[in-house]
């Protein structure tokens, strides 16, 4: 069957899957230091992810982290929206906590996706949503492992959460669906490329995304920088966006 003939949902599952196993080839090659390794997993991994999506989907648009972007895409209506290697310094280093972002953003909403975690061999999608574990007590909040954000700190003090670092933003929201965390919060800035598909993924199971001010997330904007993110258990959202609205009085 070619990628052509796959659906939307079938297609980003494919190539995240796909392109996980490609990077973990050239991991298991050693033949590479970790910022080398780097370096080459993404090269790789994108050029695979860029060929397959123009030959199977020729009149969407595509946004990829380690492609240049020539703003072609701002002229459609369906855009792919990839990162190769979310978490590279993971990756680099021999870690499981680095990822495969595929999403497809329908008229600026991050409607259809995949996030592959090559290193546990899962496949998280949006097809085939999940009930979710139970929540975790005491609450656990994903954040950065060399940079956590002084709002997630502080939300995670007021809530008594614990704190887990890891790497990959992808990691992280996937750790929510997988019953390893309860709540990402993260205010230090990202690209649309690493929260595209966690946030469709996310959002197809049940999960709640946004600003942390609660607005709305929009993708396939000129400017590709988004501040901030928050993707919770419905239930806690509420709460956490509560105390962030308190903490800016």
């Amino acid at each position: 069957m070619s990628n052509a003939s796959l659906n939307d949902a079938e297609l980003a599952a494919h190539l995240a899957e796909t392109a996980g196993k490609l990077l973990l080839q050239v991991r298991a090659a050693n033949l590479f230091a970790d910022k080398a390794l780097g370096k080459a997993g993404d090269a790789t991994a994108n050029q695979f992810l860029v060929h397959a999506i123009r030959s199977a989907r020729p009149n969407d648009g595509l946004l990829s982290e380690e492609m240049k972007d020539d703003g072609e895409r701002l002229k459609q209506h369906r855009v792919w929206i990839v990162d190769p290697v979310d978490g590279t310094r993971e990756y680099g280093e021999g870690r499981t906590d680095w990822a495969v972002h595929v999403a497809l953003a329908i008229d600026g909403v991050a409607t259809i996706g995949a996030v592959a975690l090559p290193g546990l061999g899962l496949v998280m999608r949006t097809d085939r949503p999940a009930s979710l574990p139970q929540p975790g007590k005491p609450l656990r909040m994903v954040v950065s492992r060399t940079r956590p954000a002084k709002e997630a700190v502080d939300v995670a003090q007021k809530l008594g959460a614990e704190l887990v670092p890891m790497g990959s933003s992808g990691a992280k929201a996937m750790a929510i669906l997988r019953g390893d965390a309860d709540i990402y919060l993260h205010s230090g800035g990202q690209y649309e490329w690493d929260s595209a598909a966690p946030v469709a993924v996310a959002q197809a199971h049940g999960l709640h995304c946004s600003r942390i001010d609660g607005s709305t997330l929009k993708y396939n904007n000129k400017d590709v920088y988004m501040p901030d993110l928050l993707i919770a258990r419905r239930e806690h959202a509420v709460t956490v966006l509560s105390l962030l609205r308190e903490m800016r009085l």
